[in-house]
């Protein structure tokens, strides 16, 4: 079986990274973007692999049957998930970067509205509770899109998500805090959660078929 670790791997036999892991017990080609994870999910598993200490990373194994399975084209998915990473990251971040999350998490909640309302009214109470521990950062936001004539008509993609997610994660991994690493690790698992309640608990009967992590 694979070690997780850092980065990139060319094969099992020199590591894999969390996501390499799941397209090895998922019987997909060796690769860290398998098809069988939502490709923004994915994004954040290798963000967390990387960002996570080599004495805390092993955890993380657990996590990764429950992402084979998780896929498809929904577009509400790299909303909640980015703004899962935003929300965890912002209480703990650096100034710089809450500020930078805080106009992330507003911009991820103008759009769940645009595509559900009864995810927007989900998520509003972890909005709320995460910009309620970062008032600087969130009248410095809403300053800031007010002077942003079209942020309102600004597209939410699959890159914008990501950047939401780099931030937040190198965010929490560079945090002041006595564990970044349980942090990061509640987060990722969060944020797959927040995926199977949008896209079914398809990953279940899946993942009871693999075989079990060391």
């Amino acid at each position: 079986m694979p070690v997780l670790s850092r980065g990139k791997h060319r094969t099992p036999k020199s590591g894999a990274c969390f996501m390499e892991f799941a397209s090895y017990l998922a019987g997909e080609s060796w690769s860290d973007h398998p098809a069988c994870t939502h490709p923004v999910l994915a994004s954040l598993a290798r963000m967390v692999n990387d960002c996570s200490s080599d004495d805390a990373r092993s955890r993380l194994a657990l996590l990764i049957p429950s992402v084979i399975g998780l896929t498809g084209s929904d577009k509400r998915v790299e909303v909640a998930v980015a703004l899962r990473a935003g929300c965890e990251a912002l209480p703990v971040a650096s100034l710089e970067r809450q500020r930078a999350l805080a106009v992330g998490v507003l911009t991820c909640e103008r759009n769940a509205s645009g595509l559900d309302l009864a995810l927007a009214e989900r998520m509003r109470p972890l909005i709320r509770a995460a910009l309620d521990e970062a008032p600087d950062a969130e009248r410095w936001a809403r300053d800031f899109i007010g002077g942003v004539h079209s942020w309102s008509h600004t597209k939410f993609t699959p890159r914008t998500a990501d950047t939401i997610i780099r931030v937040a994660v190198q965010g929490i991994g560079e945090a002041c805090i006595a564990d970044p690493d349980a942090r990061l690790y509640t987060l990722l698992d969060h944020a797959i959660n927040d995926c199977r309640a949008l896209l079914g608990a398809r990953s279940t009967d899946r993942a009871m078929h693999l075989p079990a992590l060391a």
